[in-house]
C-alpha cells in the first residue's frame, strides 16, 4: 500500500545527529513497505527496512530507515545504494 503524506519537520535528526531533511513540510512522502539490507563500515550488516521515501528540493533521495534489533528508532537519512540494498517485498 503506498499512501501520500507530508513529509519530515525541518530540521529533523537524522543519522548521528546530522541535519535532516530541510524544507521538507509542503514535500509529499511516499509510505512503503521496503525490506532491506543494511552494510556498516566495519563489514557487519544487519536487517532492515524502509517505510518510507522522500525526495528535497535539490533532488536528494531520503529514506525513512529503521535497523532490526538495533534499538533506534527509524530515522530519515540520505539513500545510499552502496549501504541499503533493496530486497525484494514479495515473492521471487
Amino acid at each position: 500500500m503506498v499512501e501520500s503524506g507530508r513529509g519530515p519537520v525541518p530540521g529533523g535528526v537524522s543519522g548521528a545527529g546530522a541535519a535532516g531533511p530541510v524544507g521538507a513540510v509542503t514535500a509529499d512522502v511516499e509510505w512503503v513497505y521496503q525490506p532491506v539490507e543494511v552494510h556498516f563500515a566495519d563489514g557487519d550488516w544487519a536487517l532492515g527496512r524502509i517505510s518510507a521515501w522522500w525526495r528535497d528540493a535539490a533532488g536528494t533521495r531520503w529514506c525513512r530507515l529503521r535497523v532490526a534489533r538495533s534499538g533506534r528508532p527509524a530515522r530519515w537519512e540520505p539513500f545510499d545504494e552502496a549501504r541499503v540494498v533493496l530486497l525484494p517485498a514479495g515473492g521471487l
